[in-house]
């Protein structure tokens, strides 16, 4: 009660600074926020990102027409911490979100946190979500009652548990065709669009794709010919294609802000059925490049200048933007860790920090990334298994990524004025940081994806041994 009391009184702090600051904007004038997030896509899953075996012409449309971001970072190497961070602005650490949340876990979001879309709502914003949320399946934590008007999606990963969707608070349907997942979140958003046009509206399309099981319909099934993973990037290209397609015709695309991204790396141990970060190190689960580097496109069609942009940013960054563009005033009494980009999209500016910090599960920071360098702590060896990438041990890295984006060379000792220089600034920033809460507690456990983990592997085996099955035509490995 008294973390939902802390919400309320900052919901309502926020309508008394709109009215006073930003109440005298005319709706209309407001611009549509339409931020379309992926899950576990990869670095260069797609062509405008160096992706050669297939082609994504309707994600390139954004990147040639807006800016293409080539040093875009997620906040977190994993889905729920990188998901608070994009709606709050924030370190997920700040939040005691240092996991993933699960079907059975009894926390979610915390309530003292104001989401963009309690942001946003005051303003006459209409608010919808589509697709994965994962930040609480219990009723408090869902969507409807975090400044959301609407919600259909699968409440947590697509491996997680048995799949339902929601509609609102209430299971619409027990029985999930992940198949058409995508082809029905696409509805479901071009449906949200149609009937919002009249008024500004902030739709979150986050599609459960890229994560195992990997999904399409029969109509991208093959159509990459380069295996399930790329047929499904595909259709998610498709998707894009046909929002853009819905603001057209509906008259509003230019007056629409569209936000592309991942929420994270790629799951390279999933193998063909996991992405690519080329030429990043590691993927998801990790701090390298790989894991946290994401491929990132604001597009406003008239407003912003076609440009790629080397510029450092995070998705924390899209909070403070998108509440500058549609004239909504922050409560100072929230610290963010995002920066305003909106002079960077709409005069060629520069955002305000060249840095950005690394987290080692979502709590300690481990890391620091200052203009083209990287300065990484020791890490003790970390063993792999079935869900997390093993990493080597190793003592104190310095990188030059932009020498270096595979981070294959260390120059700590090879430089150690650089080195000294970043310690350093890396430690002043962990000293500013402040408290980190206790981590929030998280029930659940892999048992279900070590299963699917292990059925996987047997359907693996009886493909390459040539023995045709059911199983081994699905590709996806889907769960009825």
């Amino acid at each position: 009660m008294k973390q939902a009391n802390m919400k309320v009184r900052n919901i309502l702090m926020t309508t008394s600074l709109l009215s006073l600051a930003g109440g005298h904007v005319n709706a209309q004038e407001r611009p549509n926020i339409v931020i379309i997030y992926l899950d576990d896509m990869g670095y260069s899953d797609i062509s405008c990102y160096g992706q050669k075996k297939w082609s994504t012409p309707h994600i390139d449309r954004l990147a040639q027409e807006g800016v293409r971001f080539t040093d875009a970072y997620s906040a977190s190497p994993v889905s729920s911490p990188s998901r608070a961070a994009l709606l709050t602005g924030r370190y997920p650490a700040r939040m005691g979100i240092q996991g993933v949340f699960y079907p059975d876990s009894y926390t979610g979001i915390p309530q003292e946190e104001l989401l963009l879309s309690e942001l946003l709502k005051p303003a006459g914003y209409a608010t919808g979500i589509v697709g994965k949320w994962h930040l609480g399946s219990r009723d408090k934590f869902l969507p409807l009652q975090n400044g959301f008007d609407e919600y259909f999606g699968i409440p947590y990963s697509n491996d997680m548990g048995a799949q339902v969707y929601l509609r609102g608070n209430e299971v619409e349907d027990f029985h999930v065709d992940q198949s058409q997942m995508t082809k029905k979140y696409t509805a479901e958003a071009k449906d949200f669009i149609s009937r919002h046009k009249d008024k500004p509206f902030f739709l979150y399309l986050a599609h459960n794709m890229m994560h195992v099981p990997i999904f399409c319909s029969e109509e991208f099934r093959g159509k990459s010919a380069a295996g399930i993973y790329s047929d499904a990037v595909l259709e998610i290209d498709w998707s894009v294609g046909e929002v853009v397609k819905e603001l057209e015709k509906q008259g509003i695309l230019e007056n629409t802000l569209i936000i592309f991204a991942s929420d994270n790396g790629p799951w390279l141990q999933e193998g063909p059925l996991g992405g690519e970060a080329l030429p990043l190190r590691e993927g998801k689960t990790t701090s390298y490049e790989g894991g946290v580097r994401i491929p990132s496109i604001a597009y406003w069609k008239g407003r912003i200048t076609p440009v790629e942009r080397k510029d450092i940013i995070s998705t924390m960054d899209w909070y403070p933007t998108i509440a500058h563009v549609c004239n909504v005033d922050i409560p100072g009494n929230i610290r963010l860790d995002g920066y305003d980009l909106s002079d960077l999209l709409l005069n060629n500016g520069k955002r305000a920090s060249d840095a950005y910090a690394y987290f080692r599960d979502n709590k300690d920071v481990t890391g620091l990334r200052v203009g083209d360098w990287k300065i990484t702590l020791p890490q003790a060896e970390i063993k792999g298994n079935f869900w997390r990438t093993g990493t080597a041990a190793h003592d104190t890295l310095l990188f030059n990524l932009k020498n270096d984006p595979a981070e294959r060379v260390d120059l700590f000792k090879k430089n150690p004025s650089k080195a000294k220089e970043m310690a350093t600034q890396l430690d002043k920033y962990k000293s500013g940081f402040g408290d980190v809460p206790p981590a929030l507690v998280m029930t659940g456990n892999h048992q279900s994806e070590y299963l699917r983990r292990q059925r996987r592997e047997a359907i693996e085996k009886a493909v390459k041994e040539g023995i045709q099955s059911k199983e081994n035509q699905t590709d996806g490995f889907e769960e009825r």
